[in-house]
């Protein structure tokens, strides 16, 4: 079977040979790319002007004089004092209880008098009388009716008569009288005019005395002797580099980042040592760098992560010193997993960790 493979190899390699230059005698298995040669530079000195001929302005600054007046520091005013009224105590009489008048009751006076009446009018009538020692035993047969007439009966009465009424006298009672003490205005009060004189004070100033001025002088150009490096050769395609053929191919490299971030860890710059440099540094060959990540959190973010962290190795090689035109890097998110744990795939971390790669191969110009 190698046998065959070797001699399409080589057939292959008959075709292309006439028109790309490819490699006489090539070993069975072996890889090719192409490789190209670098550009050749000299240095070369010119003189260049580094700072152009220009005026100069020199200022004499302005010069003052002290001077000193006097100024108004505070306004004449007036202010108000006000003076409160003086009293004095008198006493001052007044009735406590006023005078009125009495009346004083005269009884009235009686006298006496007598006269006759008749107490009980003539009367006549006919009265029943038991007799006395009337043995009948018919009681109606002891007793006697008898005519009697009685004269009338008069009485002998005294009765008090009026002389003089009931009455009043008056009687006239002095009222009372006290006094009190009184605290009267002796002097009113009033407002006191007080005028307060301006204040002035002294002051130094600065004045202009002579304003600022300019001087002109001209600063000649200065120029300086430069090297650069020129383009002496253009470089071309000059021959094939072998190459070991799984490195055409992706190439799984143990770089690990820190969480979330495309930040290397000291360890993963290690296997960029190791791995990467020495292939750049041997051959000029040039590489790409491919980063992928799993299949959790957002799609976009995941893309936007991976390409970081393919930025990050470049950039790392880079400070290395290797020429970023031999790098270039790709980031493909979650587009490219190598097992079922896509979107809403429940899968273990060791399942999402294989997805989680960072890859290189060796690119053919």
């Amino acid at each position: 079977m190698k046998q065959v493979l070797f001699f399409v190899c080589l057939c292959i390699g008959f075709n292309f040979a006439t028109g790309q230059n490819l490699p006489d005698n090539p070993d069975p298995g072996k890889c090719y790319v192409k490789c190209i040669t670098k550009d050749e530079f000299t240095d070369v000195s010119e003189t260049v002007q580094v700072y152009p001929a220009y005026t100069a302005l020199e200022v004499s600054p302005a010069t003052y004089r002290t001077v000193t007046e006097e100024v108004l520091v505070k306004e004449a005013s007036k202010k108000y004092k006000y003076v409160p009224a003086t009293y004095e105590t008198v006493d001052v009489s007044y009735t406590s209880k006023e005078g009125r008048t009495d009346l004083a009751v005269i009884p009235a006076s009686f006298g006496s008098d007598s006269r006759t009446y008749e107490i009980a009018p003539k009367s006549s009538g006919w009265e029943y009388k038991q007799l006395e020692e009337c043995n009948s035993p018919n009681k109606e047969d002891c007793v006697a009716a008898c005519f009697v007439e009685y004269p009338a009966q008069f009485g002998n009465i005294t009765y008090s008569t009026l002389l003089t009424d009931a009455s009043t006298s008056s009687v006239s009672i002095s009222g009372e009288t006290s006094t009190y003490k009184k605290r009267v205005v002796k002097t009113p009060a009033r407002m006191e005019e007080i005028v307060i004189p301006a204040e002035y004070a002294t002051i130094t100033r600065q004045v202009l005395d002579k304003p600022a001025s300019t001087s002109s002088t001209t600063v000649p150009a200065r120029s300086e002797t430069i090297t650069k490096t020129v383009l002496a050769k253009k470089g071309g395609i000059t021959s094939w580099e072998e190459i070991e053929c799984e490195l055409l191919n992706a190439t799984p490299l143990p770089i690990f980042y820190e969480t979330a971030s495309a930040r290397l860890t000291a360890a993963s710059k290690k296997v960029i040592d190791e791995r990467l440099l020495p292939i750049l540094n041997d051959k000029p060959v040039n590489i790409e760098i491919m980063s992928h990540t799993d299949s959790r959190g957002n799609d976009s973010y995941n893309m936007s992560l991976s390409q970081q962290r393919a930025n990050a190795v470049v950039n790392y090689l880079v400070s290395k010193g290797v020429s970023r035109s031999r790098l270039s890097s790709k980031g493909y998110g979650e587009t490219r997993l190598v097992n079922r744990c896509s979107n809403g795939v429940e899968c273990s971390p060791t399942d999402h960790q294989r997805n989680r790669r960072t890859e290189f191969r060796v690119l053919n110009n």
